[in-house]
């Protein structure tokens, strides 16, 4: 421990941290997450040492199981946790790898209790929900803040206030205030709604949202007022005074273009959101770090170009009711944002389902410039992607497959060129005469057990790009600093042998997983035949972890998730490549 770090560490072994809790009113999908990821990075563009934690009420372990249509994207870390999709905003906001200890649910918090009840850990005390599950919450939190060495802790509560279930969290907020009065602030998140037909906001949803949280003992120190449109002085003021909070304590958040003007919304010389907290905490701001590379990225992502292109997202975890939603793909379009950034031209995407496909055929996909398979599990809709994937292979389609998206590319192939009838992955077809997919020997006893959560391939793992194929070109076109998220083994397990790499024939990357199944290697000879090219694989040689295709202008799949780790100031190079691709279409 340096002595920086020593400063920070008192004498009974926790962090001097500060903490900000974020909790939100009246309905979810606020954009409490944003709010959390621009106020973090605010912070940190003033020089402190910020960690963002989502904290989850439900009594999942983790987000691995959870249904991607109800719960949005399972994001992964590179220390392979399955968390919720804010994670993955905290880490494009911050840009930083974060941690397995950044995500925290009610089911890590009751199963750690009843463990420590089991092992007579409470010493034959009764154990009970206060103090031992709020004191459980408040060890977590702090030490997510001890692993990632924060000076501030910035922990956004999921849900919001009032749900029966979110109580014990909010208590242990208080009881945490009560511990520590001067290091404790609570930013509360609510919304005013727009009533077209009266013309004006209305503040009384949001006044109740914040006497609810005073019932709970809490009272906000800061409000963020989300709205469609900006809110008057007059709105302003009544919201202060019914809130019990100074004027200059409520900060407004409109709607935006991009949710990356979030941050330079509340960043104002005379009411900066970053600044108001340092405030209330009792905390200098130290010297402020340039953000003119993230002004210059916001300015395009809202600049209009005069290139359009048109991409086809075709997946299954995005039709709800008769309802179409982002959030399965959340990191997919947040990368393919990025990308097209970069390479001056307005993205539109338009959602398909993979079961429309199978029904009508992949006419439908003649207007694009390019066609992405996302990730996906189990045997619905699988067809529909075959379908489209043998349609942008032979009409000269841009493609990128996406783990699943990389599989359904190996069974097009093997059954339209190798002429493998019936050819499919043992996940849809456990009977195929010819498992080009098949699961890993591993996971097979997991399944067999029914050990389904955390069991499956997960994080970073290294990966050693072939020279001479397109994905070799875009990792070293757009691979200029070593700091990016792909260069980093943080968070790896241990034991690789990496061979020596230094006459450059591959390149090594990290890149993250989320599966059971992988290449069937019996299959691979063949495959090399056909001009099938294996691009990637696993120091051992025994994992495919990327594939393309000769004679395309883009084809490419990857068994892991570059989408993770797009970030927008730092888009990932198989997406920059892939709408540039499109872009020539």
């Amino acid at each position: 421990m340096n002595a920086y770090a020593a400063f920070f560490f008192d004498c009974f072994g926790g962090w001097l941290m500060k903490y900000i809790f974020v909790s939100g009113g009246v309905v979810s999908g606020l954009g409490k997450g944003i709010i959390t990821a621009s106020l973090s990075f605010l912070l940190k563009s003033r020089g402190f040492k910020v960690t963002p934690v989502k904290v989850d009420m439900y009594f999942n372990v983790d987000a691995g199981t959870l249904r991607p249509q109800e719960h949005g994207e399972v994001f992964v870390t590179h220390d392979g946790m399955e968390t919720d999709e804010d994670l993955g905003h905290y880490e494009r906001f911050v840009h930083e790898n974060l941690k397995k200890e950044n995500y925290i649910t009610a089911g890590q918090i009751y199963s750690e209790v009843i463990r420590k009840e089991r092992a007579f850990e409470y010493s034959g005390e009764t154990v009970d929900v206060i103090p031992h599950v709020t004191d459980e919450i408040i060890r977590r939190i702090t030490y997510a803040g001890e692993a990632n060495k924060a000076e501030i802790v910035v922990i956004e509560y999921g849900g919001t206030v009032g749900e029966y279930k979110n109580g014990i969290f909010f208590e242990a907020a208080r009881i945490l205030k009560l511990r520590k009065p001067k290091d404790v602030i609570h930013v509360h998140v609510t919304y005013l709604p727009y009533l077209a037909h009266i013309g004006e906001l209305k503040s009384k949803p949001a006044q109740t949202s914040v006497h609810i949280l005073n019932g709970m003992g809490i009272q906000p120190d800061i409000i963020v007022a989300r709205s469609e449109k900006p809110i008057d002085k007059k709105r302003a003021d009544k919201l202060a005074l019914f809130c019990n909070i100074p004027p200059n304590m409520l900060f407004n958040a409109p709607d935006l273009d991009a949710i990356y003007q979030v941050p330079l919304l509340f960043h104002k010389p005379q009411h900066h959101f970053a600044t108001a907290c340092l405030k209330l905490l009792g905390m200098g701001s130290k010297k402020h770090k340039e953000i003119s590379s993230w002004q210059e990225m916001t300015n395009n992502a809202v600049k209009k170009w005069k290139i359009t292109v048109k991409i086809a997202i075709v997946g299954k975890y995005f039709v709800t009711g008769d309802y179409s939603l982002i959030d399965s793909y959340v990191s997919v379009v947040e990368a393919l944002r990025h990308a097209s950034w970069q390479n001056g031209v307005n993205l539109k995407f338009d959602w398909i389902d993979s079961e429309k496909i199978e029904k009508g055929g992949a006419a439908i996909l003649k207007n694009y410039n390019g066609l992405v398979v996302p990730q996906g599990w189990g045997s619905r809709g699988t067809e529909g992607k075959v379908i489209a994937i043998e349609y942008a292979r032979k009409n000269k389609l841009p493609y990128l497959g996406l783990c699943f998206g990389m599989q359904m590319a190996v069974i097009e192939f093997a059954r339209n060129v190798l002429g493998l009838k019936g050819a499919n992955t043992t996940e849809a077809d456990p009977d195929t005469k010819y498992p080009v997919i098949h699961i890993m020997p591993n996971q097979l006893e997991y399944l067999i057990k029914k050990q389904y959560g955390g069991t499956i391939r997960l994080g970073a793992w290294p990966c050693y790009i072939k020279k001479d194929t397109k994905l070799y070109d875009l990792y070293g076109k757009y691979n200029n600093d070593k700091n990016l998220p792909w260069n980093q083994p943080d968070g790896l397990r241990v034991g690789f042998n990496l061979k020596n790499n230094s006459e450059k024939s591959e390149k090594l990357v990290f890149e993250r997983h989320r599966h059971r199944y992988e290449f069937n290697n019996k299959f691979k000879k063949d495959f090399e035949k056909n001009g099938f090219v294996f691009a990637g694989h696993s120091p051992d040689g025994e994992l495919v972890e990327a594939i393309e295709i000769k004679d395309h202008p883009f084809y490419i799949g990857t068994q892991f998730h570059p989408e993770y780790m797009s970030r927008p100031l730092n888009p990932h190079p198989i997406f920059l490549g892939f709408v540039e691709a499109c872009k020539k279409l």
